[in-house]
C-alpha cells in the first residue's frame, strides 16, 4: 500500500508576484511551503476545497456552535506586542469565547499586495501557528488572493471561526438587568495606543504594548466562578463605551460606570490628552467586558483576577433601569457626563 504524503514544492521567489495568486505551480509553491508549513494538519493536508469536521467530536464539546468572521487590515503589520497574524487569530478566538463558546477551527484568508516580501509573510503566518497553538485552534482551510501593486497595502487577512458552546450557557446583550454590575478584565486603550506609537506619531517615554491575546481560557475560568454571566464582550474597535452602549440598547437599560474605577495606564492617559483622545473609545484586543448578577460579581472578580488575562479586574459600575439605553459616567470632579457610543474612526487601520 502506497500511503506516503508527495513532498511539499519549495517556494523560491524573495517577493510575492501575480504569479503566487494564479492558480498554478508559483501558487502550489507558496501554500505548500509557507502555509501548509506552518498550519499543517491532517484536515488542511489534502487541500480540498473545504474542511470536513467531524460532527461527533463537536458534539461532545455542546450542544450549540458558535460561527464568526473577522477582517483584519492593521497598519502597520508589526506592532510592539504583536502583529497582524497574532491580531488575526486572537481576534477571531476572541469572538467565539465571549459567546461562551470553545474554540475548536479557524479558516484564513489572505489578500497579499504584489511585492510583499515573503520573509514578511513568513513572520506573520508563524505568529499565526504560535497563536493558534496557545489558543488550542487548528487552522483547517483557507485561501489566497494576490493583487496589483497599489491595489491593496501589503497583507489584510481574514479569518472565521467555529467553536461550540457548552450546555446551559446563555450569553447575551440582551440579557443584562437592573442591579448588575459590569466588569473590566485589565486596563484600557494599550492597543490603540501601541498602533499609535508603531505609527511614530507619538514619542513616549513609557513603552506601551499591545494587550493582543486569545482569552479564551479567562473565559473558561469566568465561566466556572459564574455560569450566569449575562453579558461577555470583548473591547476591540470603539473601546469600552461601544460595548457598553451596546448592551445598554440591546437590554433596554441604563448603565452607571465611575471614571475613578475605569483602569487606564498612565501613559495611555497621558497620550489621549496629548492627541484629544478618549481612552474610552481606544480599541482593546486582548480584554472584555462582563455583565454579571450582584451576588455572584464578588466571585467572578476574583476568577478574573487570579488569571494572568485578568490579573487587573476592575468593577466599574451597574446596570440601573433609567436613562433607558444610555451609558452615564461619574466623573473623578464628581459630575457626570453621556458616553456616547463612537462617532466616525478615532483611529483608522486598529485592528
Amino acid at each position: 500500500m502506497y500511503d506516503r504524503a508527495p513532498p511539499r514544492a519549495r517556494l523560491r521567489d524573495t517577493a510575492i508576484n501575480l504569479g503566487h495568486g494564479a492558480g498554478g505551480k508559483a501558487m502550489r509553491a507558496l501554500i505548500e511551503d509557507v502555509f501548509l508549513g506552518a498550519f499543517g494538519n491532517p484536515m488542511l493536508d489534502p487541500l480540498e476545497d473545504q474542511a470536513v469536521l467531524p460532527l461527533g467530536d463537536l458534539a461532545r464539546h455542546g450542544d450549540r456552535l458558535a460561527f464568526t468572521t473577522d477582517s483584519y487590515v492593521v497598519d502597520p503589520l508589526f506592532f510592539p506586542g504583536g502583529d497582524i497574524g497574532t491580531l488575526a487569530v486572537a481576534g477571531t478566538v476572541n469572538d467565539l469565547a465571549v459567546s461562551g463558546a470553545r474554540p475548536l477551527f479557524l479558516s484564513c484568508g489572505f489578500v497579499i499586495e504584489e511585492g510583499l516580501p515573503v520573509e514578511t509573510l513568513r513572520r506573520v503566518v508563524a505568529s499565526m501557528r504560535e497563536t493558534a497553538e496557545r489558543a488550542g485552534v487548528a487552522i483547517v482551510t483557507g485561501d489566497t488572493k494576490v493583487v496589483e501593486k497599489g491595489a491593496a497595502d501589503k497583507l489584510f487577512i481574514n479569518t472565521s471561526g467555529v467553536g461550540v458552546i457548552r450546555p446551559g450557557i446563555a450569553i447575551s446583550a440582551t440579557n443584562a438587568r437592573p442591579g448588575d454590575k459590569v466588569l473590566v478584565s485589565g486596563v484600557l486603550g494599550d492597543h490603540g495606543t501601541a498602533i499609535l506609537i508603531a505609527r511614530n506619531q507619538l514619542a513616549l517615554e513609557g513603552a506601551v504594548q499591545s494587550d493582543c491575546q486569545p482569552l479564551h481560557e479567562l473565559v473558561d475560568a469566568m465561566l466556572s466562578a459564574c455560569p450566569d454571566i449575562r453579558c461577555l464582550r470583548d473591547a476591540t474597535r470603539g473601546g469600552l463605551a461601544t460595548v457598553l452602549n451596546e448592551f445598554a440598547q440591546s437590554s433596554q437599560v441604563a448603565i452607571r460606570i465611575r471614571e475613578r474605577d475605569v483602569p487606564v495606564r498612565e501613559t495611555v492617559r497621558g497620550a489621549c490628552e496629548i492627541l484629544g483622545l478618549d481612552p474610552l473609545f481606544l480599541a482593546n484586543e486582548g480584554k472584555l467586558v462582563a455583565v454579571a448578577p450582584p451576588a455572584e460579581a464578588p466571585a467572578l472578580l476574583a476568577a478574573m483576577r487570579a488569571h494572568p488575562a485578568g490579573a487587573e479586574a476592575a468593577v466599574i459600575g451597574e446596570i440601573t433601569e433609567t436613562p433607558v439605553g444610555m451609558v452615564i459616567m461619574q466623573t473623578s470632579f464628581g459630575g457626570e457626563r453621556i458616553v456616547d457610543m463612537l462617532v466616525g474612526e478615532q483611529l483608522p487601520r486598529i485592528c
